[in-house]
C-alpha cells in the first residue's frame, strides 16, 4: 500500500484574481480621472507664451463658439450675467479683497464679447485673468 501526500503544491496559476485587480483599477483610474477639473468646459483656448497664475480663481466665466456664457458649469444668459455674479462672488468691498474671476474665451468668440465681460468685472471691481493655453 503506497501512502499519498495530503498536501500537493499546486503548480497551476489563476489569472482570475488579478484580472480583477486590474480592472478595479481601471475603474478607479477612470473615476478619480472625471474629477480632476470639473468646473471646466473643453474650449480651445487661444495660445499664449507668458503664464501667470492667480493665486485662487473664486469663480470661472466661460465663452463658447456659439457665444452661451458660461459661470462655472451653469448657462447664464449675457443679460443675467451682471447679477448672477454678484450673487456667487457678492460685492467688493475693499479692493484688496476683490476676488478673481477666470475668463474662459474660445478663440473664436468675437473680441467684442470678451469686453463685455471685463466692463462687468471693472464695475464690480473684480480681478479678471484671461485663460490662455501655453504654446
Amino acid at each position: 500500500m503506497s501512502i499519498k501526500r495530503k498536501n500537493k503544491i499546486s503548480l497551476e496559476f489563476s489569472s482570475a484574481t488579478m484580472s480583477d485587480l486590474v480592472f478595479l483599477l481601471l475603474i478607479f483610474f477612470m473615476i478619480t480621472s472625471t474629477l480632476i477639473s470639473p468646473n471646466a468646459l473643453k474650449l480651445l483656448l487661444p495660445k499664449s507664451n507668458s503664464q501667470t497664475q492667480a493665486n485662487k480663481p473664486i469663480t470661472t466665466v466661460s465663452i463658447t463658439q456659439d457665444l452661451q456664457f458660461y459661470v462655472e458649469t451653469q448657462a447664464v444668459g449675457f443679460d443675467n450675467l451682471e447679477q448672477f455674479l454678484q450673487q456667487k462672488v457678492g460685492r467688493v468691498i475693499n479692493d484688496e479683497d476683490a476676488p478673481t474671476i477666470s475668463l474662459h474665451a474660445e478663440k473664436s468668440v468675437p473680441i467684442e464679447e470678451v469686453v463685455k465681460v471685463m466692463n462687468i468685472a471693472k464695475n464690480n471691481k473684480y480681478k479678471l485673468i484671461l485663460a490662455t493655453s501655453a504654446e
